[in-house]
């Protein structure tokens, strides 16, 4: 799907807040409510908006402690595999297939130490998995999940292009 100027714009003004309204986006990008309300129809048949989600303080739920860990796995493990055995875990709120010596990267939150524990035990009993490397998380310095961002071309500012030579 090819995204013009004012779809860009709108999905930057989703992207600040989701529940803006259609109005108020219309004002941002000079089109009416209905125009606006078609375009972002469009935006999610197509499959470019995938979903709207409420983005949760984890330490508002108790949730605070967290760690990344690296899986190490039998030699045809597919990515399929992990993935669907990440996702019976509800402390894994994300999983990566990377390069390097780790198969996959695992980002887990949980209410302790001790609940982290228990969840890397669960992790670990998968068949699959031969070893695993944990680096808990002591501070997070930059969270995107909470701040408006998106796509470069969908963000205001200077985008993809030369970048200016240094005095």
């Amino acid at each position: 799907m090819q995204l013009d100027d004012t779809d860009k714009r709108i999905i930057a003004a989703l992207t600040v807040d989701a529940r803006t309204s259609f109005a108020d986006i219309g004002q941002q990008v000079s089109l009416s409510a209905p125009a606006v309300k078609r375009r972002v129809d469009r935006l999610r048949s197509s499959g470019v908006i995938r979903g709207f989600t409420a983005v949760v303080d984890p330490a508002a739920i108790g949730w605070t402690t967290e760690a990344f860990i690296e899986l190490f796995c039998t030699g045809r493990t597919t990515p399929a595999q992990i993935a669907a055995a990440t996702r019976h875990h509800p402390e894994v709120i994300g999983a990566y297939t990377v390069s390097g010596e780790a198969d996959a990267l695992v980002h887990l939150r949980a209410a302790d130490i001790p609940h982290l524990e228990q969840a890397l035990e669960r992790l670990r009993s998968e068949s699959f998995i031969v070893s695993t490397k944990s680096m808990i998380v002591l501070s997070r310095l930059v969270d995107a999940a909470t701040q408006a961002t998106g796509p470069a071309e969908a963000r205001p500012g200077p985008g993809p292009g030369p970048r200016p030579a240094e005095p």
